[in-house]
């Protein structure tokens, strides 16, 4: 299971992480449990409302497929109408670009994403990547 000290302490390494860097738009993270309920949000001064609901449609399409929103976006360029029927039933909160990765346990099993949102898709992921591993958990991206 993914508590909520965990994944306040995924949210607060990104968070930290971007205010370090000169080169990074604001930005905005969420953490999902292994059923896609929120359990955390940040969102830094600056960063535009609708990240928050960015963040969360990476990390909800990376939980509830089992796959990074990196790896669903290149599913989507080969499966279009398979991707936008999955982001029918998920209400339209499937968002396949890369900053959605899946966080697994030291056992491997799935028990959670984060979503990361507000610079390029790669900065994202990056920033997600390493926040996952501080925590001695696995990034599956």
């Amino acid at each position: 299971m993914l508590d909520l000290k965990t994944a306040n302490n995924i949210v607060d390494h990104i968070i930290n992480a971007a205010e370090k860097r000169d080169d990074l738009k604001p930005m905005t993270a969420v953490v999902l449990d292994a059923g896609g309920s929120v359990i955390c949000s940040q969102r830094q001064d600056g960063a535009s409302p609708i990240r928050v609901d960015l963040a969360k449609g990476k990390a909800h399409g990376a939980v509830m497929m089992g796959i990074s929103s990196r790896k669903l976006g290149e599913r989507a360029e080969q499966q279009a109408y398979f991707i936008q029927a999955v982001n029918a039933i998920c209400d339209g909160s499937l968002v396949p670009v890369a900053g959605g990765v899946l966080i697994r346990d030291t056992s491997g099993n799935i028990i959670g994403a984060v979503g990361v949102t507000g610079d390029t898709s790669d900065n994202d992921e990056e920033l997600a990547i390493a926040a996952v591993e501080a925590q001695g958990l696995k990034a599956d991206v």
